[in-house]
């Protein structure tokens, strides 16, 4: 049995260009997923963020449109209902790496507005690539990605290949006008190469130990291949 911490995002708004919030948290099915599938292999799941908050699930994406049918929607609903571990996170900053044998991180717009900013999240990431140890990240998770600065002021992910949630992807949804910044285009500016192929379709990059989702789509997949480093 592995250990596996969930990264998880503790906003449940997101702040849009004209400073409004929208209301946002994690999205359910790429933490609800890859939790049913890691604990199908008899793997433990601890969770952390930042403070320790409660990580909030975006509403939105609970609704059966957001799942391909009422049926899917309940499922993911039951599963996050048995995901207990939601309600008893750590802080960031009482994880200890060496403790786990794997990190994931979860999307939806929250880790645009926390993840993306936090230098311990930041830290605890790099540390997490830098270890070996299998490191995955779907959707807008990669976010998070963006507070991974080493010390000469690179991002220690500049270079390595990347699936995350597109520009085309923001657009569509949406939201692409009204965001302060966008997460393909903040990748490439940090050196990132972000890999994008067809909006919605699974899509899954493995690049060393780093493991990257494009869209909710991507979870299933992504969990499978981070498994596989787990056997």
């Amino acid at each position: 049995m592995s250990k596996i911490l969930f990264v998880m995002t503790g906003a449940d708004q997101w702040t849009l260009a004209d400073g409004t919030k929208h209301p946002t948290g994690f999205w359910a099915e790429e933490a609800a997923a890859p939790y049913a599938a890691f604990k199908a292999a008899g793997h433990e799941i601890v969770v952390a963020s930042p403070g320790g908050v409660v990580p909030p699930v975006d509403r939105g994406s609970l609704a059966p449109e957001a799942n391909g049918g009422q049926e899917a929607a309940d499922r993911i609903a039951a599963t996050l209902a048995a995901f207990t571990e939601l309600q008893h996170p750590i802080a960031l900053d009482d994880v200890r790496l060496d403790e786990y044998d794997a990190v994931y991180v979860p999307g939806g717009h929250g880790p645009m507005e926390d993840l993306a900013v936090d230098p311990v999240s930041g830290r605890l990431l790099t540390d997490a690539l830098h270890s070996g140890k299998p490191l995955g990240v779907v959707c807008h998770g990669p976010a998070s990605l963006l507070a991974a600065e080493q010390a000469d002021g690179s991002n220690a992910f500049a270079g390595y290949k990347v699936a995350a949630f597109t520009n085309q992807e923001e657009t569509l949804a949406g939201l692409a006008d009204r965001a302060k910044w966008l997460l393909e285009t903040r990748l490439v500016e940090a050196g990132v190469d972000v890999q994008a192929a067809a909006p919605w379709a699974p899509h899954v990059i493995a690049d060393r130990n780093l493991i990257t989702g494009q869209n909710p789509s991507s979870s299933v997949p992504l969990a499978a291949e981070l498994l596989k480093r787990l056997a």
